[in-house]
């Protein structure tokens, strides 16, 4: 089991030759999860070699074009390369109107299922759920509604301490009740898990949040989490311009993130005015301690991918 995202986009509203617009891919305990999907989307799953058919769940944060208006060719190629199993798409109110009008005017039904789950940007709500993890969607503050994302891994099985087990003489059959950290009698002792068990695997966690101006509001929703994407549209020097359009600075991104006492933060969204993210990454760095900025391409593994972090200083790439 691994919790893996790749940055499909790492740009704003207008595409450059090195930026795409807003999208990732997520694979949490093989739960895979594509978050928005701008256009040119299908393109970049293909140049990272990532199975568009094994996506199970589509979170969209809102509904300015560039997180969104790739949908429907990706529908479309799914349909065209034979999938069949149910897909879900999550996302504001508005979203299943469109998507819908713009596959019927190409006169095509798709061959599999599509489900539409629309939420309100609101209190924190939980939009998915199973054994292994749960999503929650949360509201930001931008010009239209819009929806952040956390997606959290649920509490592991605990390790199972092979030798002590062996001297014991525990039997097969019981095994899940010590990983389960459940107590039982065995040839009339009781048998406490923590004295079978190791630590299960450490939890983790990512939010996404894309676009926003910075606020209060959903602080609670990303507090503490393991990752943090956090829209940086802008530097310090175009503070006016990220207040008039809803967007955050990259110092402002790495200020939210200290506040919530996020582990690591990864900068994204940023403004095709900019040639390089050299300058969003010393202004967040002089407040977040484990920040790096985004480019087409990057993946990370919770808790394998820590030395991106420690290296942050460094252009990681572009």
């Amino acid at each position: 089991m691994s919790f893996e995202i790749c940055i499909l986009g790492s740009g704003a509203a207008l595409p450059t030759n090195s930026r795409q617009a807003s999208a990732q891919y997520i694979n949490c305990n093989e739960r895979y999860i594509l978050i928005d999907c701008a256009e040119g989307t299908q393109q970049q799953l293909r140049k990272f070699k990532l199975k568009l058919q094994k996506i199970q769940l589509i979170l969209i944060s809102h509904l300015h074009g560039d997180h969104f208006f790739g949908l429907p060719g990706l529908l479309s190629t799914m349909h065209l390369l034979g999938r069949n199993k149910r897909l879900t798409i999550i996302g504001p109110p508005g979203l299943e109107k469109l998507i819908s009008a713009m596959l019927a005017a190409g006169g095509h039904p798709l061959e599999f299922d599509l489900k539409f789950q629309e939420f309100k940007p609101g209190k924190e709500i939980c939009v998915f759920e199973d054994r292994l993890i749960e999503i929650k969607a949360f509201a930001l503050k931008h010009r239209i509604p819009t929806l952040g994302y956390r997606i959290n891994e649920k509490p592991k099985l605990l390790n199972l301490d092979k030798q002590a087990i062996a001297a014991a003489g525990i039997l097969i059959e019981d095994l899940p009740k010590l990983k389960a950290g459940l107590s039982f009698y065995h040839q009339g002792i009781e048998i406490h898990a923590k004295d079978f068990t190791l630590p299960a695997a450490p939890l983790y966690s990512y939010a996404y949040c894309s676009d926003t101006k910075p606020s209060v509001s959903y602080l609670d929703s990303i507090a503490e989490v393991s990752l943090l994407y956090h829209e940086a549209t802008f530097c310090e020097q175009h503070l006016d311009r990220a207040k008039s359009t809803y967007h955050s600075t990259a110092k402002q991104a790495a200020e939210q993130a200290a506040k919530a006492k996020c582990e690591r933060l990864i900068l994204g969204h940023f403004s095709s005015r900019y040639a390089d993210s050299d300058l969003h990454l010393k202004e967040a760095s002089a407040i977040h301690p484990k920040v790096v900025a985004a480019y087409d391409g990057l993946k990370i593994e919770l808790g394998k991918s820590d030395a991106i972090f420690e290296h942050s200083d460094k252009k990681i790439g572009q």
